[in-house]
């Protein structure tokens, strides 16, 4: 008998993606509902900073089920945690590539840009996330 959803066998790459895109799609939700919040409570800090540092707050919970759900890795936090920090990060600095392309050179509409990006870098963070951050260990 198993010890945990960890011990799981590995799910299919679609089963693995639909997970990563449920997971990834609550987040996004809590998040913008946060910031709405977080914004709306005029702390005296700017509105950028409020809304990074919710997205922040996510890092560690998204990471816990990105993990558990959609990966079911069982790669040591010492491992995975930095990597998938590293992932984000990574994710802001591609988004920034993708927005430029879609928004100045490619002159797309905001709409038509905006889901262009986000699925461009979801699609490589799932990648990245399946293939390294959460690799080791299944």
């Amino acid at each position: 008998m198993r010890d945990s959803v960890i011990d799981a066998p590995r799910p299919a790459v679609a089963t693995e993606f639909v997970s990563f895109l449920v997971v990834g799609g609550l987040a996004a939700l809590c998040f913008a509902g946060l910031s709405a919040v977080m914004i709306d409570l005029r702390t005296g800090l700017p509105d950028w900073v409020m809304s990074a540092l919710c997205y922040a707050a996510f890092i560690v919970p998204v990471y816990f089920a990105h993990r558990h759900i959609s990966f079911r890795s069982s790669t040591p936090h010492g491992i995975a945690l930095p990597r998938y920090v590293a992932v984000q990060l990574s994710a802001l600095t591609l988004a920034s590539i993708f927005s430029y392309v879609c928004y100045s050179i490619l002159g797309l509409p905001a709409t038509a840009a905006a889901v262009l990006v986000v699925g461009l870098t979801s699609g490589v963070n799932f990648l990245v996330l399946r293939l390294w951050a959460f690799a080791v260990g299944r």
